[in-house]
């Protein structure tokens, strides 16, 4: 299925502003997981334990991301599941980055999460541009 067929538009040409927000929302979902993974490297009593936190949290975020929330998920709930999903990921990135000891770039992310999802999501959501105004 296309974006197009879930209510969602193509990046327009000439909205750098969108493109600009999609890498960045890229850049903060691979911040998340290799935050999650760094939380479990450190949280684990033992060498197992360290390795299946440390590996498992960031897979199972992986998984779930891709069934509800990329772009061309499996399974793609009304927005308001595909933003739970997305705040129980990126959330648990900000999580992540807090409970290895750094506060305040956990606050620093959450503001760029929640302004880089509400931006993002806004951008998608609008209709496309028709073919008059694209010339």
């Amino acid at each position: 299925m296309t974006n197009e067929g879930r209510g969602t538009a193509a990046a327009p040409a000439g909205r750098p502003w969108f493109m600009a927000n999609e890498l960045l929302a890229f850049a903060v979902e691979l911040a998340a997981l290799i935050a999650l993974g760094r939380w479990g490297f450190l949280t684990g009593d033992g060498t197992a334990d360290r390795l299946l936190l440390g590996l498992g949290t960031p897979a199972v975020a992986i998984a779930v991301w891709w069934m509800f929330a990329a772009p061309r998920a499996r399974f793609r709930p009304p927005l308001a599941g595909v933003l739970l999903v997305k705040a129980v990921v990126l959330g648990g990135g900000v999580y992540a980055v807090h409970a290895v000891g750094h506060p305040v770039a956990a606050v620093f992310f959450a503001v760029v999460v929640v302004v880089n999802t509400g931006l993002a999501e806004t951008f998608r959501r609008r209709a496309p541009h028709s073919a008059v105004e694209a010339a």
